[in-house]
């Protein structure tokens, strides 16, 4: 007579060893990882948000945090001792005054039309800065606009998340915020600024304030 299974032959192993698996993953990828990419590399029956939940506790108060970016996960340096990694920096990128408006834009309207993008700047937006923040995978491409012509629309990407410390786009700051940190000021009454179509000046759009709109 052929012996009857185990019953232990799917058992997950313990929590503890579920929280180890889920911490070699995440210090060793170059990327957030998200429930679903742990959970199809950990054995049958783990709980790998159960792990993260774990996890995240026992290394909370630590220098190194466990946060989340978006729908992913992923170690990261404690933000108040980021001073010490200042001199591990290797480049330097300066976006451009356009780039850095069109990326607010993207950030604060997602998912926004290129049309969009130039409706509340005021000026055309060239295809060289949409393509460096896509190169730099901060903007991305999202769903089409079911509206005459399908536009494509832009979004930002989890990557643009975690470069600024964000879980989601909804904690990007708010107005008060931002007028209190002295990066929203007074800008032109509409009309005193470049004309709709010229394309991308260095000077400031006019009513940029319309870009942190609730």
């Amino acid at each position: 007579m052929a012996d009857a299974p185990r019953d232990t032959l799917f058992d997950a192993p313990p929590m503890g060893d579920q929280e180890r698996m889920v911490e070699a993953m995440l210090f060793a990828s170059a990327t957030p990882l998200t429930v679903a990419n742990l959970a199809a590399r950990m054995p049958h029956g783990c709980d790998p948000a159960e792990a993260l939940a774990h996890l995240r506790r026992r290394y909370d108060g630590r220098g190194v945090h466990l946060v989340r970016v978006g729908d992913a996960w992923a170690m990261r340096t404690a933000p108040d001792l980021g001073f010490l990694m200042r001199n591990e920096v290797v480049e330097t990128r300066k976006l451009s005054r356009a780039a850095i408006e069109t990326l607010a834009i993207i950030a604060y309207h997602q998912p926004v039309t290129r049309a969009e993008i130039e409706e509340i700047r005021g000026v055309s937006v060239s295809r060289g800065t949409v393509d460096q923040l896509i190169e730099l995978d901060w903007v991305r491409l999202g769903r089409r606009k079911l509206t005459p012509g399908r536009p494509v629309t832009f979004v930002v990407t989890p990557e643009f998340l975690d470069h600024f410390g964000l879980e989601s786009a909804r904690d990007l700051p708010g107005v008060a915020e931002l007028r209190a940190a002295g990066l929203l000021d007074n800008r032109p009454p509409p009309g005193m600024g470049p004309a709709l179509g010229e394309v991308d000046p260095d000077d400031p759009p006019p009513d940029q304030s319309e870009l942190f709109a609730d």
